[in-house]
């Protein structure tokens, strides 16, 4: 017998149910087809990653705290940056939001059992961890390029870059896939009554970045594929000495890598998109315009990549094209800010720590957009192109913005996931000292390329020195928070307070399910009636309003 009880949590045999987490064993995890549990398990590869990346960083910052540090090589220097930006690129920003909560949250969020191809979505995962395998073998002889592996210096290294290009392709492949099963599941499961302009914005973020996912990966994948056929074949795509052009890598490399900027950056709005409203008790302001500005950002998306190539000898016809084209998808950003804002101004606002990320959010990524726009101006460009300027900007658009997202979100969805609660004060802490650290360690650094420090390099001239010393020590602090932010997960998951359905009281469908919910989700498909933003209608201090009926069947 299974029975609710009075906050929605699922009862079975006389105790507490763990919903989709009541089977136990390796061999339930690894051949699940149950999107949620596919969705835990890249959330707990990513973040393994998250960590080993942010180890790279701090043991980088170490380095470079003092000029003429001798604790490591400058080539082990060169290795260790290049680590840091391939796996938080490749294997922690990328994925951890699109196939880890996407892939946790989408049919939860529209009202359906599962994603449309449940064996696609297994063997997605499985191809991930076989590139994560073939990246780690590439370690024998690691990489020295950077994460961009630029020609023509990548096809000649010793390093062993065809390994590595393979690893990337499967990676590569793996999100094709997982991006091809989002926008059918968007399409083809939505609850009845579930219109488009009823969808939560999360899968407006999500359908948007699963285009580029489908459009734009292809591409790196066909670029490391001719990379490798250089090295082992010597046909020269990019070697002049062969008729080859060295920066064609770069166009083809950057047509893929500033698209996929987007796929880090539009499902962290979709979250801000979900937080603000819930932790404001408006409705979201100007719904339809930051809905259709995801698909506007994602197209506009593919046409600015000459923007990371001002210097490498363009046409001015092409510089000024590319400059304006970069100003011009700040306009489909500017949207969403200006309607965060907007949607939290005369609210009931509260400062949970999903709040407290969203707000970080808001302000980091903010920041460096505006920043972006220094670096957008063709005469600026030229004077701050890779400095230590790049490396701030950069800072505060992926991990002020991506990663602080990502973490509103998991914040927001922990006692979903889990069905248990974080200790809040434990969260605050974790995000002041997160906050105070990021600042510390970048805010300088936009200063330190302003008056001409290089990127990349192991050893700097001493004028430089101060702020290195306060970046590294802002570096300190944000380890703190981190670690004290991974101590409240793993309190929270074994001896967190259990959670209601619906703690923070959304409206939206995964809080109308118990918590964790159960494999199938819910008893009954619902029926949707309205949109899922319908605060302004609640009345009294009761329980929330529901924008759907239940008896639906699974019709």
């Amino acid at each position: 017998m299974t029975e609710n009880t009075a906050d929605g949590t699922m009862l079975s045999g006389g105790g507490r149910s763990r919903g989709y987490l009541e089977e136990k064993g390796f061999r339930s995890w690894a051949l699940t087809l149950d999107h949620k549990r596919i969705g835990a398990l890249y959330l707990y590869t990513t973040l393994f990653f998250f960590l080993l990346g942010g180890i790279f960083a701090l043991l980088i910052r170490i380095k470079l705290m003092y000029p003429g540090q001798e604790i490591f090589s400058n080539h082990t220097y060169n290795v260790l940056f290049t680590l840091h930006g391939s796996v938080m690129i490749f294997l922690f920003i990328i994925p951890a939001i699109p196939s880890g909560l996407g892939n946790f949250f989408i049919p939860l969020l529209i009202g359906a059992r599962d994603v449309a191809f449940p064996r696609l979505n297994l063997a997605s995962y499985w191809i991930f961890v076989a590139g994560i395998l073939v990246i780690l073998g590439s370690l024998l002889r690691p990489m020295d390029t950077g994460w961009t592996f630029y020609t023509p210096y990548s096809a000649k290294t010793a390093a062993n870059v065809t390994l590595l290009s393979f690893g990337i392709f499967l990676v590569g492949m793996s999100s094709i896939l997982t991006g091809l099963n989002f926008i059918v599941t968007i399409h083809t499961l939505r609850a009845p009554g579930m219109t488009w302009h009823r969808l939560p914005l999360f899968i407006w973020g999500m359908y948007a970045t699963s285009i580029i996912q489908v459009v734009a990966t292809p591409v790196v994948g066909i670029t490391f594929l001719l990379l490798a056929m250089e090295r082992l074949f010597g046909v020269g795509f990019f070697d002049p000495a062969k008729g080859g052009d060295p920066l064609l890598f770069q166009h083809f490399f950057w047509f893929y890598s500033h698209p996929v900027v987007y796929v880090m950056i539009l499902p962290a709005m979709g979250i801000i998109s979900e937080v603000i409203p819930v932790f404001s008790r408006k409705p979201i302001f100007g719904y339809k315009a930051i809905a259709y500005s995801s698909l506007a950002i994602a197209f506009i998306g593919f046409f600015v990549w000459g923007h990371h190539m001002f210097v490498s000898g363009m046409s001015k016809t092409a510089g000024i094209i590319f400059s304006f084209l970069t100003f011009f998808v700040a306009v489909p950003t500017a949207v969403k800010v200006f309607n965060w804002i907007a949607t939290m101004y005369k609210g009931s606002i509260t400062f949970e720590s999903p709040m407290l990320y969203s707000l970080t959010f808001i302000f980091l990524f903010t920041f460096g957009g505006l920043t972006g726009m220094f670096l957008g101006a063709l005469a600026t460009n030229i004077h701050l192109h890779d400095t230590y300027f790049i490396v701030a900007h950069f800072h505060y658009t992926m991990v002020g913005g991506t990663v602080v997202g990502f973490l509103a979100g998991l914040h927001y969805w922990f006692p979903k996931m889990t069905g248990r609660m974080l200790s809040e004060k434990m969260a605050r802490w974790g995000w002041l000292l997160t906050f105070i650290g990021f600042n510390l360690t970048f805010l300088v650094q936009f200063y330190l390329g302003f008056k001409g420090m290089p990127r990349r390099w192991a050893e700097y001239p001493p004028q430089y020195q101060s702020l290195n010393i306060v970046s590294t020590v802002g570096s300190w602090i944000m380890a703190g928070g981190i670690l004290v932010m991974f101590s409240n997960f793993i309190r929270g998951f074994f001896r967190g307070d259990p959670a209601p359905a619906n703690p923070w009281k959304g409206l939206t469908l995964e809080w109308q399910t118990a918590s964790p919910p159960p494999t199938e989700n819910f008893e009954e498909i619902p029926v949707v009636t309205d949109w899922p933003y319908g605060y302004a209608k609640r009345k009294t201090a009761g329980p929330p309003p529901r924008f759907f009926d239940r008896g639906a069947g699974d019709g």
